[in-house]
């Protein structure tokens, strides 16, 4: 159920159909892209508010959504020219980036590839090396290896049911649930011939996707464009359920989101500084992953005041 008010349409481009959102407006066009297992629909509470000074669009990649879902092209490169010949079928000729988690990869590389067509970068929660060290270590860290959530070996026939499953399992999207999001929820999912319900996306691309992005190394200190970044502090805390885990799982998930998640935050907002000296950082305290909608007012004024420069 779409509850924005955009135009849903797809250009076919690199051989495939991509579906994008156009919410209108004048001025420079303003492209969000959103992270891995999401999509445009994830915008749909945001996007609209910057219609007055921008037009604004949104472009779900390959493997998300309604866009087609080919077995191959999840590398950097590919992705990167899905964004650039999506750009030439609309003739837009510079863009403004916004782009959540994964997207990184398209900014990033999109900058270094088409620097003149960039004119200004937008990085929500987004602006991590996961080919660092650090990144490995924080993954097989994790105390999460270790939980099984509820739930999440039953089979579901209804959306609601599988949402509410989700959502106990993964207190995180809980606390940021939204019309939004359960939007872009409803687009990720399909329902089988036996009519239950599952991910949309299947396991060999989301492996495909996790291998580019724990192997891909920004090329971040090309970037020559003006530039946004946001960065959750201590995320992991929104993860925690009172209702169903244990004193021990809570205490271990705790300590790791004080220790090592904290660190590997750290040491890529100091990567990212050195990096793009010029680039404006916003850390925000007690920040979501999905800072955009949980912390949206403080991510909206701070995006309006970097765009008005």
């Amino acid at each position: 159920m779409d509850r924005s008010p955009h135009t849903s349409d797809f250009v076919n481009v690199n051989g495939i159909k991509l579906h994008y959102l156009d919410w209108g407006g004048e001025g420079d066009a303003l492209l969000f892209l959103a992270g891995m297992g999401c999509n445009a629909h994830i915008f749909d509470g945001f996007a609209p508010r910057f219609t007055d000074k921008f037009h604004v669009i949104a472009l779900t990649r390959r493997g998300h959504g309604e866009s087609d879902h080919p077995e191959t092209g999840y590398d950097v490169d590919t992705l990167t020219e899905d964004v650039r010949h999506f750009m030439d079928m609309l003739g837009i000729e510079k863009i403004i980036l916004a782009g959540h988690s994964m997207a990184s990869i398209e900014l990033s590389h999109f900058s270094a590839l088409y620097p003149e067509r960039v004119l200004k970068l937008i990085f929500l929660d987004a602006a991590y090396d996961r080919s660092l060290a650090a990144s490995k270590n924080f993954r097989e860290r994790s105390p999460w290896r270790n939980i099984q959530p509820p739930g999440l070996d039953v089979d579901y026939y209804t959306e609601k049911d599988y949402f509410a499953a989700m959502k106990r399992a993964y207190p995180s999207l809980a606390v940021i649930w939204n019309d939004a999001m359960e939007d872009s929820s409803l687009h990720e999912t399909i329902k089988t011939p036996e009519g239950k319900i599952v991910d949309r996306m299947s396991d060999a691309i989301s492996k495909a996707i996790t291998d580019t992005l724990t192997s891909y190394m920004p090329d971040d200190s090309i970037i020559k464009a003006p530039t946004l970044a946001f960065f959750a502090m201590s995320k992991g805390a929104y993860s925690i359920s009172d209702d169903w885990m244990t004193e021990e799982q809570k205490t271990q998930l705790k300590h790791h989101f004080e220790t090592t998640e904290h660190s590997w935050t750290r040491e890529n907002i100091e990567q990212f500084r050195q990096n793009v000296p010029h680039a404006k950082i916003i850390e925000i305290p007690q920040g979501h992953h999905y800072c955009f909608i949980k912390q949206e007012e403080l991510v909206y004024e701070e995006m309006r005041n970097f765009l008005s420069e």
